[in-house]
């Protein structure tokens, strides 16, 4: 049976290039999805569209009484087909190689249906009328998308690397995936420290953790340092020179983690500033992402030949093999 890939495939071939934008595309995406949340929160608008998936009951779109928050939330929920067209493109990027990248189309897909549960969660928080613990449920879905569209985008990176694989018990591996552990902790953490916070997400009375936010945050932050030494750990095992991509990588986790450190600090000596909390959010996400490509160079120690550095494509030189339906 023919259908539109098929059809596709035996006529378009598509550039690695291609794919690593698309991808990196994706990533961004998955970034600024995460980021207009935290707008959506601390300007009070997560009920700016008291429905889902439509607005209200009579209107797709906000109307002209529900004023600021609703065009907010509104532009909130654009963003997720946006999200949808960068990840459906690199679908097709990967698809479309001349080489098929069977293993970066799965990932793709995996992207497109956790972009799916991220939806159907945020569209769970507005029923649920922003309960922290829904709320807290949707960013664990954003993270879960950040942690596919970085696993898609360093597999495009990497597709005509010649690696090695470094061994499982290896001091290296095993730090980072005790990093990625941490990380992980750390987030729900923030996600616990956000349900006692002051940002609610809407106006009203909405019910928070009964937890005491002082000392969770003091928790969050315990956590915080011990992500930091590890990342340090990691990065002085590295520095025999063995596998310089992962000793940049540690460099920048470490350099990152701290940044988001000093911004903890500060928006929880300033009685949490929007513009802070947004800040913290986005230094959330960039640490997850740090933590992600730490593991993923660790586990390759032998240095990589990449061939299409320059753009070019290196499965031109080879003929496209016939396919068939």
């Amino acid at each position: 049976m023919s259908t539109p890939f098929v059809w596709m495939d035996r006529r378009v071939d598509l550039s690695r290039r291609t794919l690593r934008w698309a991808t990196t595309t994706a990533l961004v995406m998955s970034v600024l999805i995460v980021v207009g949340g935290s707008v959506v929160r601390v300007t009070g608008s997560g009920l700016g569209c008291p429905e889902w998936p439509a607005c209200t009951e009579n209107s797709l779109s906000p109307t002209h009484e529900m004023g600021i928050h609703g065009i907010i939330e509104f532009a909130n929920r654009l963003l997720t087909f946006v999200l949808c067209a960068a990840v459906g493109w690199a679908i097709v990027a990967a698809r479309l190689q001349r080489d098929r990248q069977k293993n970066i189309t799965k990932w793709g897909w995996i992207q497109f249906w956790v972009v799916v549960l991220n939806a159907v969660v945020g569209g769970m928080t507005v029923w649920a009328e922003l309960s922290p613990y829904v709320v807290a449920g949707h960013f664990i879905a954003a993270t879960l998308l950040l942690t596919a569209a970085t696993i898609t985008w360093d597999k495009a990176r990497k597709v005509d690397s010649t690696t090695g694989t470094a061994a499982p018990d290896s001091d290296p591996v095993i730090m980072s995936q005790l990093l990625v552990f941490v990380t992980a902790v750390l987030i729900i953490i923030g996600t616990v420290v956000t349900g006692t916070g002051p940002h609610a997400g809407d106006s009203a009375e909405i019910h928070r953790i009964p937890l005491d936010w002082s000392i969770i945050t003091v928790i969050h932050g315990t956590v915080a340092v011990l992500a930091t030494v590890i990342g340090l750990v990691i990065w002085s095992s590295l520095r025999d020179g063995s596998n310089p991509a992962a000793l940049k990588r540690s460099k920048m986790f470490v350099a990152v983690i701290a940044a988001q450190g000093v911004i903890g600090i500060v928006q929880s000596l300033t009685n949490l500033p929007e513009l802070m909390v947004v800040l913290h959010v986005v230094g959330a996400a960039l640490v997850w992402i740090g933590a992600l490509r730490l593991l993923l160079d660790t586990r390759r120690p032998v240095h990589s030949t990449v061939t299409d550095t320059a753009g070019t494509d290196p499965a031109a030189t080879h003929p496209r093999p016939t396919k068939h339906t």
